[in-house]
C-alpha cells in the first residue's frame, strides 16, 4: 500500500492524475498508443456478391455479403506448402508468402501471382501448386494477369514479355529496349507525376486479351541525376534520367502489339507539339477493339482525348479540354456497359463534375453542378443507369459516397455521418465498402447495398488505447482574407487553455495546390505528435488551407498560376492574424513547419515575412528550376517563358531576409525533391553569415521512414521546438 501512496503522490505533484497519462515521441512512433486501423484488405469477387477477406492463421476466406456466411476459399497452409517445394524457400519465407493480405489475382480468381526473389511465380488454385514462372538474375516489374488468365506479362530490361501459362514458355515483345528506352515502363517523371508513384506498369491489356497498348519512352535527351549512398565503404550511386523544369521531357509514342505474335502498330500522334507532349492516360473501349489517349502540350493548358484505332494507328479527336491556366488530368472516360456513353471529368468551371458524352464525343447532358466536386469516380450500376463516385457538396470537411442518375442527372448521397467516406464498389454496384473516418475517430467500414442501405457494419476503430490520454478536441474554424475568402482551420488548444493568457503558436502547412490538410479525418501519428506538443510546450497547433491548397474547385488554386508562395504566405498570414486578434497568443512566439511544399512553403515565409519567428522545413524544393517538369510546368510554365517568376519564388534568392531560428531537414537519397535544394539554400545562407541547423538522414527518401530514424527525427524536433519556440 505505501507503494501505491508514493505512485499517486508522485503523480500529483506531476498533475497528473492516476488514469492519466502524457503523450511521448516513443509512445505515438512506436505504435503503442495508435489506435487499431480498419483493414482494407478485402477483394470482391467477379459476381459482385461474394468478397475475399484474409484471416491470419487461416487464410483467405470467401463471404457472402447478403448474411456474411464464411467459408474458407484458399488455406495460407496450401500457400506455404506449395512455395516450400521450390528450391531455396525456407519456411520462414514461404510463410511470409502465405500470409500477404494484398496479392494480384486472376479475373477467375483461381490463381495468384507473386513477385518475390527478384522472380515471379504464379499459386495455382486447382493443383495447389507455386510455378515459378522467371529464373534469371534482371529484375521483373508491372506484371499482371492477362484478363483471361492465360498468359502473365511483365517489364524485364525495360521490353514488354509474356509467359504462357500452360507452356510456361516466355516470348519477347519488344526488342530493343534500354535504360534510355523504356518499353512498356514508366520512368520517374511518369511515375511520381501522371500516373502514381511505384507504378512502372505503361502498357495496358485489351479487355478481350488479343492485344497490348503501351507506351515508349525516349529518354536519350534527358538529364540524369546521381543519388549517393554514403553508407557502403565504396559509395553507391543511383543514376536517374530526371527532367528538371526547362530540360527536354522523355519523348513518348503509343504502340499496339497482338499478344499471340505479330509486329508493332504505331499510333499515329499527329506530330503534336513537334513531339513535346505528354501521354497521361491510356484506356481501352469495353469491345477492345479501340482505345483512347488523353494527349497534353508540354505546360498543360489544353488536353485532348483521341480515340485511336489498333489496326490502323489513325486517330480521332474526341474532345478538348482547355484552360488560361492549366488543365489538371482527372482520369480516364468511364464507358457505360455496352460502350455507347461514357462519364467524363472536367474542371472546365472550375469546380470538378461529370459529363455524359456520346462515342463519337458530343456532349449529352451535365450531370453535377454546383460549387463542390465529385471525385473518386467508380463505376456503373449493372444496368448502367446509375454511376457512382465521392462529393463534398455542402461541407468541404467532409466526403460522401453518392450516385447519380444518367437520364436525369439526380443525385443521391449513399453514405452517412461526417468525416471522410471512400468506398470500394463490387462489380454491378450490387454493394460497396463503406470506411469511415473522422477527426476523432480512425474508422469504421461498413458494407452497404448500391442503393445506400446499411447492411452491417462489419470493424469499428478501438479507440481505447488513448484513453489515459488527456487529448484537446480539434475545433475547426472559418477565417476570411483580407479579400473576403473563407479560409478552413483547424485549432489545437493546449489543455487547462485560459483565453486570458497568452500561447505561443505552432502552425503547420502543406500550402501546395489543391492539397487541403483541413478535413475532417483521422489524422494519426502527426496529429498525436501535435497533441503531445500542444501539452508539453503549452502551445495552440495551428492548421489552416491558403485559398489554393483548400480543395475548393480549381477556380480557388488558379490564382497561383505562374507565381508560387507569394498568395499562399498572404492567406497564412491573414489566417494568423486572425488568430492573434482573438486575443490569446504571443505573437513574437510563432512558428511555421511542414514537409516537401509545406518544407518550401517554411522557407519562403521565414525569407518574405517577420511573422513567424520559428520554422521547420522538411525536404524542400528551394529553387523550382531544381524540380521537375510535369509538376513545376503546369503551374509555373517554363522556365524560358516564366524567368521572372522563378527567381521571385525561390527562397535561395532571398536568403538574406531569412527571419527566425530555421531547421531544415532532408533525406540524402532523396529521388524526389533532391538534396540539391537543401545545400543550394544553406549554401546561400552561409554566404549571408546567417545561422541555421539542419538534420541530414542518410539513406532517407522524400521522407523518413526507418523507425529508429522516424524516432531520432521527432525527438529533434520537439528539442528544437522547445529551445526556441
Amino acid at each position: 500500500m505505501k507503494y501505491m501512496v508514493c505512485v499517486l503522490l508522485t503523480l500529483a505533484t506531476l498533475g497528473l492524475t492516476a488514469q492519466e497519462k502524457r503523450l511521448t515521441v516513443e509512445s505515438i512512433f512506436k505504435g503503442e498508443i495508435q489506435p487499431a486501423r480498419i483493414s482494407r484488405g478485402y477483394t470482391w469477387q467477379p459476381d459482385g456478391k461474394h468478397y475475399l477477406k484474409f484471416e491470419s492463421g487461416k487464410g483467405w476466406m470467401r463471404v457472402s455479403a447478403a448474411d456474411e456466411t464464411a467459408e474458407l476459399y484458399l488455406s495460407s497452409e496450401k500457400i506455404k506448402a506449395a512455395f516450400l517445394k521450390q528450391a531455396g524457400f525456407t519456411e520462414k519465407a514461404a510463410e511470409s508468402l502465405a500470409k500477404r493480405r494484398f496479392v494480384t489475382w486472376n479475373s477467375a480468381q483461381d490463381a495468384v501471382l507473386y513477385n518475390t526473389r527478384n522472380d515471379l511465380f504464379v499459386y495455382r488454385m486447382d493443383t495447389d501448386e507455386a510455378i515459378r514462372l522467371t529464373h534469371d538474375a534482371a529484375e521483373e516489374v508491372g506484371q499482371d494477369f492477362s484478363p483471361d488468365g492465360t498468359m502473365v506479362s511483365f517489364i524485364r530490361d525495360y521490353n514488354i514479355h509474356l509467359v504462357d501459362l500452360q507452356t510456361r514458355e516466355i516470348r519477347q515483345v519488344t526488342k530493343d529496349g534500354s535504360k534510355s528506352l523504356l518499353y512498356g515502363r514508366l520512368d520517374w517523371v511518369y511515375q511520381e507525376e501522371v500516373y502514381g508513384r511505384g507504378n512502372f506498369r505503361g502498357y495496358w491489356w485489351s479487355p478481350d486479351g488479343a492485344s497490348l497498348a503501351f507506351l515508349r519512352i525516349d529518354e536519350s535527351d534527358v538529364p540524369t541525376y546521381t543519388v549517393v549512398d554514403h553508407i557502403p565503404y565504396h559509395p553507391k550511386l543511383e543514376v536517374t534520367h530526371y527532367p528538371k523544369a526547362g530540360d527536354p521531357n522523355p519523348k513518348t509514342a503509343i504502340g499496339v502489339v497482338p499478344t499471340m505474335g505479330g509486329s508493332i502498330q504505331w499510333m499515329d500522334t499527329f506530330d503534336y507539339e513537334g513531339g513535346e507532349f505528354l501521354v497521361v492516360r491510356v484506356g481501352w473501349h469495353p469491345d477492345g477493339q479501340s482505345f483512347t489517349a488523353q494527349i497534353q502540350d508540354r505546360e498543360q493548358t489544353w488536353l485532348d482525348l483521341v480515340h485511336f484505332d489498333p489496326a490502323t494507328g489513325k486517330g480521332k479527336r474526341l474532345l478538348r479540354e482547355t484552360s488560361k491556366t492549366w488543365v489538371d488530368v482527372i482520369g480516364n472516360p468511364h464507358w457505360t456497359p455496352g460502350g455507347k456513353h461514357f462519364v467524363w471529368a472536367s474542371e472546365r468551371d472550375g469546380w470538378r463534375h461529370l459529363y455524359l458524352y456520346d462515342a463519337e464525343g458530343a456532349l449529352v447532358r451535365r450531370l453535377t453542378k454546383g460549387k463542390w466536386e465529385a471525385t473518386s469516380h467508380m463505376g456503373f450500376s449493372e444496368d448502367g443507369n446509375f454511376f457512382y463516385f465521392a462529393e463534398n457538396k455542402g461541407n468541404i470537411l467532409d466526403r460522401y459516397i453518392a450516385r447519380v442518375e444518367l437520364e436525369t442527372g439526380k443525385m443521391t448521397r449513399l453514405s452517412e455521418g461526417s468525416g471522410q467516406h471512400s468506398a470500394r464498389l463490387s462489380p454491378g454496384a450490387y454493394y460497396f465498402f463503406d470506411f469511415h473516418s473522422s477527426a476523432l475517430h480512425n474508422g469504421t467500414l461498413e458494407l452497404r447495398d448500391g442503393s445506400g442501405k446499411l447492411v452491417r457494419q462489419m470493424a469499428d476503430a478501438d479507440m481505447s488505447p488513448l484513453d489515459p490520454y488527456e487529448l484537446s478536441k480539434p475545433e475547426f474554424l472559418k477565417v476570411k482574407t483580407r479579400d473576403g475568402f473563407v479560409m478552413e482551420a483547424m485549432m489545437i488548444k493546449p489543455p487547462g487553455f485560459d483565453k486570458k493568457k497568452k500561447y505561443p503558436v505552432m502552425s503547420y502547412t502543406y500550402s501546395g495546390p489543391h492539397a487541403p490538410q483541413v478535413r475532417n479525418r483521422w489524422g494519426g501519428n502527426r496529429y498525436l505528435w501535435h497533441q503531445m506538443l500542444a501539452r508539453d510546450l503549452n502551445c495552440i497547433i495551428w492548421i489552416c488551407d491558403n485559398r489554393t491548397a483548400s480543395g475548393k474547385g480549381k477556380v480557388s488554386t488558379d490564382p497561383l498560376y505562374m507565381n508560387f508562395g507569394e498568395l499562399e504566405l498572404q492567406d497564412l498570414e491573414d489566417g494568423m492574424k486572425w488568430l492573434i486578434k482573438q486575443g490569446y497568443v504571443d505573437e513574437k512566439r510563432i512558428g511555421i513547419w511542414g514537409w516537401s511544399y509545406g518544407g518550401y512553403m517554411t522557407l519562403y515565409t521565414l525569407t518574405h515575412s517577420k511573422m513567424f519567428s520559428v520554422g521547420i522545413s522538411g525536404a524542400p524544393v528551394t529553387d523550382w528550376r531544381d524540380y521537375d517538369t510535369i509538376y513545376t510546368e503546369r503551374y509555373m510554365k517554363m522556365p524560358q517563358n516564366n524567368r521572372e517568376g522563378y527567381i521571385k519564388t525561390s527562397p535561395v534568392h532571398a536568403a538574406k531576409n531569412l527571419h527566425g531560428k530555421l531547421l531544415i531537414i532532408h533525406g540524402t537519397m532523396d529521388d524526389n525533391v533532391h538534396l540539391q535544394n537543401t545545400i543550394q539554400m544553406i549554401y546561400a545562407l552561409q554566404n549571408e553569415s546567417i545561422p541555421f541547423e539542419m538534420m541530414l538522414y542518410p539513406r532517407a527518401r522524400h521522407g523518413v521512414r526507418k523507425p529508429a530514424h522516424v524516432l531520432h527525427m521527432y525527438n529533434m524536433m520537439t528539442e528544437f521546438l522547445k529551445r526556441n519556440l
